[in-house]
């Protein structure tokens, strides 16, 4: 009779703590670059301790999300793959990621971002998407893997859809799915030629406004993963 009951995992208030800035973070109500409040004004807010909000801040800090600068106070760092693999599990309350429906979710906003942000792109999301595809490229060009480059150029089609509730849900799932995705043995020259190519045509769909051919192009992009997914 026992094995049918399961452990009760109790959440500490700094996993509280954690859980509400990370949630912050997800939502767009704090971006990169925004400071947090002072320590003391935090745990007044919360109802808890300074030692509890230190030693939050300390594990946002240890896993990238954010980054404290003396005499400036803590601010919010540039998005790490590292600071929200797992985010998925945790929102979900899943014990594993379903990766396979996480492939098809991120399908489905990757095709409808794609169309948003063709129709309703502005000068300043083509200059963000340029930026971060050069930013893509360039680390291509020095390594075989540019998983957090990849990942933003993603997130940028998603803020030139301007649904922020699409970018949120893609910030949530998309690290999960390159985590398993580098599993794949597709990081030979051709594949990343090929990768390339297939990002160059997104942006040039997304500039031209032609909601169409970004939709066919990005679900081609992303068959490889797909077929993965069903494979596992």
């Amino acid at each position: 009779m026992l094995e049918n009951f399961s452990e009760i995992k109790v959440e500490t208030p700094v996993d509280k703590i954690i859980r509400q800035i990370r949630g912050l973070i997800t939502s767009g109500q704090l971006n990169p670059g925004d400071k947090l409040p002072p320590e003391r004004q935090l745990a007044e807010k919360l109802g808890v301790g300074r030692s509890y909000v230190r030693d939050a801040i300390r594990k946002l800090e240890f896993y990238g999300i954010v980054r404290t600068i003396p005499q400036s106070g803590t601010i919010v760092a540039g998005l790490g793959i590292t600071a929200l693999e797992g985010l998925i599990a945790d929102v979900l309350e899943m014990e594993e990621a379903d990766f396979a429906s996480l492939v098809e979710t991120r399908v489905f906003l990757e095709i409808n971002s794609a169309a948003l942000a063709a129709e309703r792109r502005t000068k300043e999301d083509i200059i963000a998407l340029e930026k971060a595809l050069g930013a893509y490229e360039k680390k291509l060009s020095e390594t075989t893997q540019a998983v957090e480059e990849d990942l933003l150029f993603h997130l940028k089609i998603a803020e030139a859809s301007k649904n922020k509730v699409l970018k949120s849900l893609m910030l949530i799932i998309t690290p999960d799915i390159i985590k398993n995705y580098s599993q794949l043995k597709v990081c030979d020259s051709n594949r990343t030629d090929k990768t390339i190519l297939e990002h160059r045509n997104i942006l040039e769909h997304i500039k031209n406004k032609d909601t169409k051919s970004v939709q066919k192009v990005m679900r081609n992009h992303l068959n490889d993963v797909m077929k993965f997914s069903q494979q596992k």
